[in-house]
């Protein structure tokens, strides 16, 4: 037993002996294995490495075969450059011997050009000489006109000073004269067939040579003339008639005004005369242009013009000056608010022709503000205006809506009054930094197209369209009621306390303040030339006299300080 105890604990031993030995051979086996592992991975990136650096020479000998090409072509092309320059050097040398044979001809020249600069120096210098005197001479005339020109225009100044004060001081309204020409309109048919029966140039539709036409319109024209050819301030009408004894009675009218513009005027004539009082109203003085005479005459074109740039009237050409005046004054300070309305007066209604509904809806009053000196007219559109292209289309929508009948005068004649106002407020704000003086100053510019002014009979002969009657009634009504206003300012002067009635129609009450001496005022007299009417004529002529003769005051300025 003992022994066998003894070969066991033996073979436990043994056992216990080679269970160490196993798991020895386990850690070896382990770590061999590991470093396999690391032999194949460094074996691995070895190759990855060689790869790379194969791809590198790879790329090395594309870029040196890459460059080799590009050397070779620069060769050549250096090559080929190298040819041509040596062409051009030789077409060079070829070209430098032609020119060093023209060098010596041009040599030759220049000899000879010297010698003639020489001579021409000479004469050159004695013109520099001549022309240095002449410089003198001209510098002391230009002087001399310049100084001319000052003093001239100096004594310009001063007799348009003296002549301004002289106006002011005799406070009359102006009075212009204008004598439309001869229109085609005014040959009837009636003329154009007697005149085609009695001559026998004509032909049998009844047209005329130009002969005939310039015949027949000397004989239709009045004896009008024009003596005053420096100042243009006299017309002179002569007429003729017979007596009770049968015998032919001739008698010659002369008349005198501020202006007389002859046939052949033109609009731009007769708006320089006027364009300093459409410039008055932005210095704060009330402006009043009202244009007179027969229908037929040439009222509308004055004031309103025709489509032509040329022919545009003193309506449209007034606010051009005032917007333009409005903006020079802004380099001196000055801002305005300019504002427009435009009203008609027909059969003694006031009508608003710039507004929404329709006429006679509404009930227009006058009102006047003797403080201000300003007039206002109640339930009216008032139209802020910032250009002279916007206030063009307001008058061309006011127009549209006018009311306007035929005459046996005039086809188309207005039978109404119209009156354009532009109200213009300005204030001294300053410039820059700088404070204005906080002055303010109002003014207006009233622009009237009266109606058309005939005797009742000429108007309608026959006496059938009472409407037409009682239109030529009421505008001879109110034509008839501003003579009396005039004709009572003109007694004013003797008598203080002498009633101006201002009131016996709309139309004066609407321009009181324009007739009361508070104002700026011209009246436009329009002329027919024709025969047939210089008894209208002379009524006009006679009517423009008394007004012209009237003193009503010096302008005042509606101006203050806020």
């Amino acid at each position: 037993m003992e022994a066998e105890r003894s070969k066991v604990s033996e073979l436990q031993a043994n056992q216990l002996a080679l269970s160490r030995e196993l798991a020895n051979a386990k850690s070896q086996e382990l770590n061999q294995r590991r470093e396999l592992v690391n032999a194949s991975d460094e074996i691995e990136n070895l190759k990855k490495r060689h790869a790379r650096e194969v791809m590198d020479l790879e790329m090395d000998v594309k870029k040196r075969d890459r460059e080799i090409r590009e050397v070779n072509e620069d060769l050549r092309v250096c090559r080929g450059d190298l040819e041509r320059e040596r062409e051009t050097v030789s077409t060079l040398k070829s070209t430098i011997q032609h020119q060093s044979t023209a060098h010596l001809t041009m040599t030759t020249q220049n000899g000879a050009l010297q010698a003639q600069i020489g001579a021409l120096q000479s004469q050159v210098d004695v013109y520099a000489r001549t022309v240095s005197d002449l410089t003198l001479k001209l510098e002391a005339a230009q002087k001399e006109v310049e100084e001319m020109k000052k003093d001239a225009m100096d004594s310009e100044i001063v007799r348009r000073k003296l002549h301004n004060m002289v106006q002011e001081l005799k406070g009359n309204i102006r009075v212009f004269c204008r004598v439309r020409p001869i229109l085609p309109s005014d040959i009837t048919p009636t003329d154009r067939l007697l005149t085609s029966s009695s001559s026998s140039h004509s032909d049998m539709s009844g047209s005329m040579s130009p002969e005939e036409a310039e015949r027949l319109k000397v004989e239709m024209l009045a004896n009008m003339v024009f003596p005053d050819r420096r100042d243009h301030k006299e017309i002179v009408i002569a007429s003729s008639s017979e007596s009770a004894t049968g015998q032919e009675r001739k008698e010659v009218y002369n008349f005198g005004f501020d202006r007389v513009f002859e046939p052949e005027s033109t609009q731009a004539e007769v708006f320089e005369e006027i364009s300093q009082l459409a410039q008055s109203c932005t210095d704060g003085y009330n402006v009043c242009i009202f244009a007179y005479g027969q229908t037929g005459s040439g009222k509308s074109f004055t004031m309103e013009g025709g489509a032509s740039e040329s022919s545009v009237g003193m309506i449209p050409r007034a606010v051009e000056q005032v917007f333009r005046v409005a903006e020079e004054m802004k380099t001196r300070g000055w801002e305005y608010k300019i504002e427009g309305q435009f009203l008609e007066i027909y059969n003694e209604t006031i009508n608003d022709l710039l507004g929404k509904g329709e006429f006679d809806k509404k009930k227009h009053e006058i009102k006047h503000d003797a403080k201000t000196g300003s007039t206002r007219v109640t339930d009216v559109n008032v139209v802020p205006l910032h250009s002279a292209s916007q206030v063009r289309s307001l008058l061309s929508l006011a127009q549209s809506r006018r009311s306007v009948a035929a005459t046996l005068m005039n086809e188309r004649s207005s039978r109404s009054h119209s009156v354009f106002t532009l109200r213009i407020t300005g204030v001294n704000v300053g410039l820059g930094g700088c404070g204005g003086t906080g002055e303010r100053c109002e003014g207006s510019l009233n622009l009237v197209d009266l109606a058309g002014s005939e005797r009742l009979n000429v108007s309608f002969a026959n006496g059938a369209d009472k409407e037409r009657v009682r239109e030529t009634q009421n505008i001879n009504k109110s034509l008839s009621a501003l003579g009396d206003v005039i004709a009572a300012l003109g007694e004013k002067g003797e008598k203080s306390d002498k009633h101006i009635p201002y009131r016996n129609s709309k139309l004066t009450y609407l321009l009181q303040n324009s007739l009361s001496g508070n104002s700026k005022t011209l009246m436009v007299l329009n002329l027919s030339p024709l025969a047939a009417h210089l008894n209208e004529s002379l009524t006009s002529l006679r009517f423009a006299t008394k007004v012209n003769n009237t003193t009503i005051g010096t302008a005042k300025k509606q101006s203050r300080t806020s």
